[in-house]
């Protein structure tokens, strides 16, 4: 089947008649039934049965329309964007973040841009980083955000801000004198929020607290840092987290602390090297710079 076709068989299954069909193509009813006559003929049999006057699909008609949804979904992408460039429309940015930024610095940092960029489309999803990767070597986002450089040869990564893992408490577990001072794994009490196994920041607080021989016992695990400072907010237990988590936390709720020794955090956009930056994407990059760098400070 060529594609008009599909295009021609796809409107009659959908709308049931002929004239139907030749509304929604904007052609004329007999070019509708010369086409599908045609598709029968290259085929070799016939899709519908005529009833009195009226077109009934055959069961190889409903197997044949399951099968070419997706090649008309497709078809009716390019038609929009064939109308978008034809009309000049603004670009489209499509950026992809782990769950920390997307919800820690990615509000703020929309709200930057939106002033300069305030119709260009922007399609923000939320992955890990393993899959970030993916993402990016498959083409299917424009631009990344990972608190980790996944050093992958596909892959550019470069750092944009900086900061240092943070104990956060809720508030009352530690003395005025002690609250912003670092505290290192014998510093740690009461219950603990542990991250998920195959985390990385949370692997190298488990590593860093057994050089200092402790090994914590979590008494909570979850998914992201952005969760465990939620459940410090609760009252639950104590969380080392990402320092754009901690920063985000309600100080009312809670009490921050510098992981002693320190370890480093940064923020790095992610791009695929064989795909440049549209200008809209690289302000918004700058975007996301300024307001991590401004969490952090």
């Amino acid at each position: 089947m060529r594609l008009r076709h599909i295009e021609v068989f796809h409107a009659v299954m959908q709308v049931g008649t002929i004239s139907g069909a030749a509304q929604v193509l904007h052609i004329s009813q007999p070019a509708v039934t010369k086409v599908l006559q045609h598709a029968e003929l290259q085929l070799g049999m016939l899709l519908f049965e005529r009833v009195r006057g009226k077109l009934v699909p055959r069961p190889e008609a409903h197997r044949l329309f399951i099968e070419t949804e997706k090649l008309n979904r497709d078809l009716q992408g390019i038609r929009r964007l064939a109308a978008s460039l034809k009309e000049r429309a603004v670009e489209t940015v499509r950026l992809v973040a782990t769950p920390t930024i997307a919800v820690n610095v990615m509000p703020a940092a929309m709200s930057l841009w939106r002033r300069d960029f305030p119709q260009t489309r922007c399609e923000l999803a939320t992955h890990h980083t393993s899959e970030i990767v993916n993402t990016l070597r498959l083409g299917e986002a424009d631009l990344a955000l990972s608190l980790q450089d996944p050093r992958h040869p596909g892959i550019l990564a470069e750092p944009i801000a900086e900061g240092v893992m943070t104990v956060l408490a809720p508030r009352g577990s530690w003395s005025d004198a002690e609250a912003g001072q670092p505290v290192g794994a014998d510093g740690l009490s009461g219950a603990l929020i542990g991250q998920a196994d195959d985390d990385a920041l949370g692997e190298l607080v488990v590593a860093a607290c057994e050089e200092q021989g402790v090994h914590p016992m979590f008494g909570t695990v979850v998914q992201t840092c952005q969760i465990a400072r939620a459940l410090v907010e609760a009252g639950i237990g104590m969380a080392v987290v990402d320092p754009f988590s901690a920063s985000a936390a309600q100080d009312d709720k809670v009490q921050r602390r510098p992981w002693a020794p320190a370890i480093p955090v940064q923020l790095f956009p992610l791009t695929a090297n064989h795909a440049p930056l549209s200008h809209g994407a690289r302000v918004l990059a700058s975007s996301i710079g300024q307001v991590a760098r401004r969490c952090l400070a």
